[in-house]
């Protein structure tokens, strides 16, 4: 029997990537620089009027002053937060406000999230949206707030309860509810499924010269964009859809999916389109867990699929992810082992907990998640010095290459996890 056929590569050889690299990285630099010159404009002027819309708003007291922090998204493009000491309610507000920028605000700030003193000199209370209306019908489904918030941040990526996100933390599944990849390829498997089961019927009958790859899967591509959209573009999510666009084109064009250079290429032209995502935390980690998924499959392709899927992936995810999580998050507990378990449950739970909201029995689970998340009582700080971190990511890059340093790397990451959980 012949074998098969190889799939060519994105860059078939590696003088080209290497001058895409160079040609992208060039281009990111100019996009950086205008950037910092819009910066540097911002900085330097003694106020500056804007249009903003509140993302959200709640309460803080100091010195048993009340007062309220408000997290914008301006007309002009950046994120930025704001307090105020009027009573009035601003959920769902559109503001006029004089902003008083500083030098304070930080180059890396501008271009993510930053504070800044201003006034308010008009309001006004927008209508209800589609994303208010189904807020609302979530909220109605629990008797609990901070389960409310839960299902509201999984499914509209929307801020969690502050007690909430620190029990989640401790649990070690912080992924699981901050919207990513994982989230994007159950509804890319959910939509697609669905789409095929009515598509095929249809073909075989009226169109059997119709390719399903391409039609079905661009249906699920509308659908997920707009379902981004909807969102808000969270900067995980936004990759993780970056890569289902691409990575459907290169099926289509039976190009090699599986490669370091295609993680690399959506990384580069991402940070071109948005150079806010370099500073995006949830976006590094993103990167980082995709990569480390991708150095697994290289290694254990040969394997058994299911084996793969229940075992491989979720463990080796959570084993490989110790050392760059706990470089910037040291939060740990000895609940987090659960970790790899609770991300395989949540593939089932999460379509199926969509059903129910949509059918109005959203809150079957609530006693489960209320017991679950009440888990966790006591835990530890680990940070990982930065020079460990670095010699960590240096070696998993070279595992790219050289299996050896795979199995240094990965009997580096248990050793950590051993040192963390004993």
């Amino acid at each position: 029997m012949g074998q098969a056929l190889e799939k060519p590569k994105l860059f078939p050889e590696t003088k080209s990537f290497v001058w895409f690299f160079v040609i992208m990285s060039v281009l990111i630099g100019f996009r950086v620089g205008y950037e910092y010159h819009a910066y540097k404009t911002f900085i330097s002027k003694p106020f500056y009027y804007t249009y903003a819309t509140v993302i959200t708003s709640y309460e803080k007291t100091k010195h048993t002053k009340r007062y309220k922090v408000l997290k914008l998204r301006s007309d002009d493009g950046f994120t930025f937060y704001t307090t105020s000491h009027q009573k009035k309610e601003f959920n769902h507000a559109r503001l006029r406000l004089q902003l008083f920028p500083t030098e304070s605000i930080s180059f890396s700030s501008y271009l993510g999230t930053f504070y800044v003193k201003s006034k308010i000199k008009n309001t006004e209370v927008l209508p209800p949206t589609l994303k208010d209306i189904l807020l609302n019908a979530v909220n109605k489904q629990h008797k609990d707030e901070s389960i409310a918030s839960f299902y509201n941040a999984i499914f509209f990526a929307t801020p969690i309860d502050p007690k909430l996100r620190q029990k989640i933390a401790l649990l070690g599944v912080s992924h699981l509810v901050a919207l990513s990849g994982f989230h994007l390829g159950i509804l890319w498997a959910l939509v697609y499924g669905l789409v095929l089961l009515l598509y095929r019927p249809c073909q075989q009958k009226f169109f059997p010269y119709r390719h399903a790859l391409f039609d079905v899967g661009l249906v699920a591509v509308l659908v997920l964009g707009v379902y981004v959209w909807f969102v808000g573009f969270p900067p995980s999510l936004l990759r993780s859809y970056a890569m289902v666009v691409l990575g459907w084109a290169m099926l289509l064009l039976a190009i090699e999916l599986l490669s370091f250079t295609f993680l690399a290429s959506v990384f580069l032209l991402l940070c071109l389109a948005f150079p806010s995502l370099l500073v995006s935390l949830s976006f590094w980690l993103s990167v980082a867990g995709v990569f480390y998924i991708f150095v697994l499959l290289q290694y254990t392709k040969q394997w058994n699929k299911w084996l793969i899927t229940l075992l491989v992936i979720p463990l080796g995810i959570f084993v490989l992810m110790l050392p760059i999580v706990h470089a910037v998050f040291g939060v740990t507990s000895a609940y987090q082992l659960i970790s790899p378990l609770l991300s395989l449950l949540f593939i089932i739970f999460y379509p199926l907990v969509m059903l129910l909201h949509i059918i109005g029995f959203g809150g079957v689970f609530d006693s489960v998640l209320s017991a679950l998340f009440a888990l966790p009582k006591e835990a530890s700080e680990h940070l990982l010095p930065w020079w460990a971190t670095l010699i960590y990511i240096g070696l998993s890059v070279g595992a790219i290459w050289h299996k050896k340093l795979f199995y240094v790397v990965l009997g580096l990451a248990i050793g950590y996890g051993i040192y963390l959980f004993t």
